[in-house]
């Protein structure tokens, strides 16, 4: 007995065509689309937004986005940013900084105020006093100013609602 394989008409049309019903989203494939449209009129790829809008569609934002969102791409769409339109991954310099939380900015201040306690041995400065530290090591090393004065003069000012870990740090470089 000879048994034929039917295939369904999902998979007829994915063999003729693999991106013909896409799994993300129709915004995405269209901004794709006008891409290639684009690239095709023997135009540049554009990459910052607001550069080349079509069809209501900002081409450069879409590109720029694609870049910095590369891993959120599945494989398909990152064959074909590279293959079909030619954009590539962000680099990591390319890429925004992660925003520091309240938690980090604290700690910031805080080493601020530990280095100013051990130059002067005390923590009585002016508000406006501008501290610069180095934070960081190697290659990641950046120089930061911190408005320390204010810091200092809001830590005292909210002693009362301050966790008793902050309140023993700071107390251990001699903040009163």
């Amino acid at each position: 007995m000879h048994w034929r394989c039917r295939t369904s008409g999902r998979e007829q049309l994915e063999d003729i065509d693999p991106s013909w019903c896409p799994s993300w989203p129709v915004e995405w494939q269209r901004a794709s689309h006008l891409t290639r449209m684009h690239l095709e009129a023997g135009r540049p790829l554009p990459t910052e937004p607001g550069e080349v809008v079509h069809q209501g569609e900002d081409l450069g934002r879409w590109v720029h986005s694609v870049r910095l969102g590369w891993n959120n791409l599945t494989t398909v769409q990152q064959w074909m940013c590279e293959q079909v339109l030619g954009i590539e991954p962000a680099t990591e310099d390319e890429k925004p900084k992660p925003r520091r939380t309240q938690a980090d900015k604290w700690a910031l201040n805080y080493q601020a105020a530990k280095q100013f306690f051990e130059r002067k041995g005390h923590l009585r400065m002016p508000r406006k006093h501008v501290e610069t530290i180095v934070v960081g090591g190697g290659e990641d090393q950046e120089v930061r100013e911190l408005r320390l004065g204010a810091w200092i003069s809001n830590q005292r000012s909210r002693a009362a609602t301050l966790s008793p870990e902050r309140v023993e740090q700071v107390s251990a470089i001699g903040m009163r």
